[in-house]
């Protein structure tokens, strides 16, 4: 009796333990695991150079990377917000532009962060502090220490002698330096006392600005675009980031080669000013053009490549149906059946025909009796009857019985016959 009383109070105990034991555990609080972060490198175009979306056309936003659809878009929302992009955030609300995009081109935009009229956190700084101005002074003879002695931090000076840069080495007047977006109403009402500058900008502006100054510094002499490097594009005016853009896009876009001094003008940094300059000095050489040419009168139609049909003038989409539908056919036997092709531009490919000859001497024919199965089904004319002419054939093998038996439609037949002997 009392050996079975200890049992059950040693069980007891043993059970209490195992509860109290299995309480402390679950309860015990659970490491977190450390915050993971990942790191990612932004990394910017390489050929890209500073622009000014406000003077950028339709070629060169494409040239930037956009399709002709997202370039509409943005030539569309900048007319609709009044004519000209105000600011950066301004251009970033532009629904065509991706967060990635204008990640990739915002350091390169001429424009300021923000609304001129709102202070950005990125100059709020600067905005609070007090300018030290010891006497008069003219703002084109600073250097960028100059500019930080004088209170601005070290990206502002930089940005204000970027805008100097831009205007052609020259601030121009009172009036071209209050535009500068790094220099608030308030600091320039400090600052406009102590400037050494004309009130007002010349009437001539435009033929003193920051090209003209260059003109004479530059020397231009007869050059082939196709031969300069990175360094010959430099030593005729270009920076560094813009002699690389201009090289990659001959190299990737133009497969190597300018054909025309007005490819040249394609290249957004090379602006409208800069080619007129540029052009009388552009010698091409002839045998780069006829390289590159074809003669369409000689050129056989069920031959004709798809980069000799772009070379026309089709987009890629036309010139990839009719290659596409050729292919099928196994080739073309009448110049109308280019013409019922889908999806192609039928005015271009009317002018096409008209100049190019068409050879179907190389064409494949058969009899219904003995044509390949295979060919049967997946031929565009006959595959829809492809099972019945195999059917029929078994126990006709006579092309007249075969098409009797057929019952099809007379514009069908006629097709079908276009490849049958």
């Amino acid at each position: 009796m009392r050996k079975s009383y200890y049992r059950k109070l040693a069980f007891m105990v043993l059970l209490l333990t195992i509860l109290f034991a299995y309480q402390k555990y679950t309860s015990r609080e659970k490491a977190s695991f450390p915050e993971v972060k990942f790191i990612m490198e932004s990394s910017a175009p390489a050929g890209l150079s500073d622009f000014d979306p406000n003077i950028l056309d339709k070629a060169q936003w494409q040239q930037l990377g956009f399709s002709e659809k997202q370039t509409s878009t943005i030539l569309t929302y900048k007319e609709i917000i009044g004519g000209q992009f105000t600011s950066k955030e301004q251009l970033k609300k532009c629904y065509a532009i991706s967060a990635d995009k204008f990640t990739e081109l915002e350091p390169y935009i001429l424009l300021p962060a923000t609304q001129t009229d709102t202070k950005s956190n990125h100059f709020k700084g600067f905005e609070k502090k007090s300018l030290i101005i010891s006497g008069k002074f003219n703002p084109d003879q600073l250097s960028e220490d100059h500019w930080i002695q004088m209170g601005f931090s070290e990206r502002q000076a930089e940005a204000i002698l970027k805008y100097k840069k831009y205007l052609g080495g020259s601030f121009i007047s009172k009036e071209k330096f209050k535009e500068c977006f790094i220099i608030s109403a308030e600091n320039y009402s400090k600052l406009e006392p102590y400037l050494l500058l004309p009130v007002k900008t010349p009437g001539n502006f435009q033929n003193i600005s920051k090209n003209t100054a260059l003109k004479t510094k530059i020397s231009y002499h007869p050059f082939d675009p196709n031969t300069l490097d990175a360094e010959g594009w430099m030593a005729i005016g270009f920076s560094e980031k813009q002699a690389h853009v201009i090289v990659n896009y001959r190299n990737r876009n133009l497969a190597g080669s300018f054909r025309t001094a007005e490819d040249l003008q394609k290249c957004f940094v090379i602006s409208a000013e800069k080619f007129q300059e540029l052009k009388p000095y552009i010698q091409i050489k002839e045998h780069v053009k006829q390289q590159e040419q074809t003669d369409f009168s000689k050129t056989n139609l069920n031959a004709i490549t798809f980069k000799q049909l772009l070379e026309f003038g089709l987009d890629e989409r036309s010139a990839g149906s009719i290659i596409g539908f050729r292919k099928k056919l196994g080739g073309f036997v009448n110049k109308q059946q280019i013409l019922d092709t889908y999806n192609i531009d039928k005015e271009l490919v009317q002018k096409l025909i008209s100049i190019c000859p068409l050879d179907a001497s190389a064409v494949a024919k058969y009899s219904l009796a003995d044509a390949p199965e295979d060919w049967l089904k997946n031929h565009p004319y006959f595959k829809y009857s492809a099972d019945k002419i195999i059917f029929y054939r078994i126990t006709y093998p006579d092309d007249k019985k075969i098409w009797k038996f057929l019952k099809l439609k007379p514009e069908y037949e006629e097709r079908m016959k276009l490849y049958v002997k």
